[in-house]
């Protein structure tokens, strides 16, 4: 019938031409009775658009065509008048349309061509169908066409029993993951950077042989390096490396650490997101179990451990990393995390086959540490059972913690019929062994604060303080005045209410790991009162030999 392309909201079917529109429809038969128009509609080069929305609802097509029409030729000055005898009685409409339908199908291709000439009116009727059509299909209305375009940047995780759709999120993260891998420096690319580095120092060199570059030879280097290095060639980088050289160079060798450092980072942040089941940035305890329990055999210092040990080896690991990353105790640790603290060095620092004794004593990871905490919750076991009572805790290291302390331990940590599990007994351990942390702080105020109230009052301190006298005189000791020691301690601290001391009052002091000793242990007290027979006098010359 037009001799314009037809588009998604016209529906063929014969010789009869359907526009969808906002309360209706126009039905063109050739012949039959044209049904109810309530909207009329113009149709240029490739749509059909919405120009005026009728009243009156038994609005004929006589009627519908001629106000077209008239409407074109009127906001164009050029044009003829439409014909207004087209037809004249509603009862012999059906069989006048038949003959004047090729007429009129002309002039609509006439004057729509000529109307869509004015890009203001085109963009009006443009809008006006897109809001009628939305309202027709129940669609919700947009405020701006902005929140038309923008992306959807948020998608819900697929259903646990959706195994397709998480099997499809699996494979997709796994080659992004591969692909990030591909883009890192591997070994060889490293030495061959090395190299170029070597041979591009800036003169004139140092005595201390020491290998100096500047920033013009910087970037001579990224040249040849290749595209895969551009990204450590950075001109922020330069100046974050340059000292107090007085021709403007760095030294090659921190450039070079900075790189293989840059390079470690991502390949573990790499390493560990394939861990990430939700693929959140996130890791569960299952998930970091998972990652060192693998990490393993990679681990020259651990060779010598039993399989059957390597599930409590794994447990005492990852619960540092969730004691001091996650003190809320939220079940996850963001990767990012994981990657800034120290934890990870040191797990990793095991792979080296000559690391001395000392260290591996003082780290948390090794072998031996590992064994003498898990051997000293063996002792502490004397039935056997696998769990430690109150009483059996109270034998922990020199047995000088406080009956109170350990009441309020099992008060407020999780245990098991009273009784006290291996996870429980590491989250223990480790508040003892790093008092001064901010973490350990707040695992000790929680048992301080027996009222729940945020803070610790006079009595709070004397509570703890009277099992303190009490292991005194047990011991044949003349116990101190509480007045006295309550004095030294609100001295210590200095809160910022001097009737009460919070937590943060403990962190700002600096004391705070003082101050939980002479609470909660006999030991830590003592060490205390004799601090100044402890410290050795540094005023005394060195003897010579």
């Amino acid at each position: 019938m037009f001799n314009k392309p037809l588009t998604k909201w016209h529906k063929i079917v014969g010789s009869r031409i359907e526009w969808e529109v906002a309360h209706g429809m126009v039905v063109l038969h050739g012949h039959g009775p044209v049904c109810e128009a309530p909207n009329m509609h113009v149709l240029n080069s490739s749509n059909i658009h919405l120009i005026r929305s009728f009243r009156s609802r038994d609005m004929d097509l006589k009627s519908l065509l001629e106000s077209h029409l008239s409407k074109c030729k009127k906001k164009n000055d050029g044009s003829t008048e439409a014909s207004t005898s087209f037809l004249s009685d509603k009862s012999n409409h059906e069989s006048a349309f038949s003959g004047a339908e090729t007429s009129v199908t002309s002039e609509l291709e006439e004057t729509t061509e000529s109307f869509f000439k004015d890009p203001e009116l085109e963009a009006q009727t443009e809008e006006l169908f897109v809001k009628y059509y939305r309202e027709w299909k129940g669609m919700p209305s947009t405020s701006s066409t902005a929140s038309q375009v923008l992306p959807k940047f948020y998608r819900k995780l697929p259903a646990e029993d959706d195994t397709l759709r998480q099997k499809l999120r699996e494979e997709s993260r796994a080659m992004f993951l591969q692909r990030k891998s591909r883009e890192l420096l591997d070994n060889e690319e490293l030495k061959q950077l090395y190299v170029l580095l070597d041979k591009q120092q800036s003169p004139p060199n140092n005595n201390d042989e020491e290998q100096l570059i500047n920033y013009e030879d910087f970037m001579k280097v990224a040249e040849l390096a290749g595209p895969k290095c551009s990204q450590y060639f950075q001109p922020t980088t330069f100046m974050k490396l340059l000292q107090n050289d007085p021709y403007g160079r760095i030294s090659v060798m921190n450039f070079f650490n900075y790189v293989m450092r840059k390079v470690w980072l991502h390949q573990t942040r790499i390493g560990l997101s394939l861990y990430d089941v939700s693929g959140l940035g996130y890791l569960r305890e299952s998930d970091l179990e998972n990652y060192i329990l693998e990490l393993i055999p990679t681990l020259h210092q651990l060779q010598g451990l039993e399989k059957s040990f390597h599930s409590f080896y794994v447990c005492t690991a990852v619960h540092k990393f969730f004691f001091f990353l996650d003190p809320l105790h939220t079940g996850q640790i963001r990767i990012q995390d994981i990657l800034s603290c120290s934890f990870l060095d040191d797990l990793l620092e095991l792979r080296d086959e000559d690391l001395p004794k000392d260290q591996q004593q003082n780290n948390w990871f090794s072998a031996p540490s590992t064994l003498r905490v898990y051997g000293m919750y063996l002792n502490l076991d004397k039935d056997r059972n696998g769990m430690l009572s109150k009483q059996e805790l109270l034998k922990f290291g020199m047995g000088t913690l406080t009956p109170v302390f350990i009441d309020r331990v099992f008060q407020e940590c999780l245990t098991y019929d009273g009784e006290m599990d291996y996870k429980t007994y590491l989250d223990f351990v480790l508040a003892l062994e790093n008092k001064k942390e901010p973490q350990a702080l707040h695992y000790f105020f929680k048992i301080l604060d027996i009222d729940k109230k945020g803070y610790l009052t006079v009595f709070t301190l004397n509570y703890f303080f009277r099992s303190i006298q009490e292991q005194m005189r047990q011991l044949n000791h003349n116990p101190v005045h509480f007045q006295d020691v309550k004095d030294e301690i609100f001295d210590m601290v200095k809160p910022a209410d001097p009737c009460k001391i919070t937590l943060q009052d403990l962190l700002n002091s600096g004391q705070g790991d003082v101050v939980v000793g002479i609470l909660i242990d006999l030991n830590g007290f003592w060490n205390y009162e004799n601090r100044e027979i402890n410290v050795p006098d540094q005023t005394e010359e060195p003897t010579e030999v």
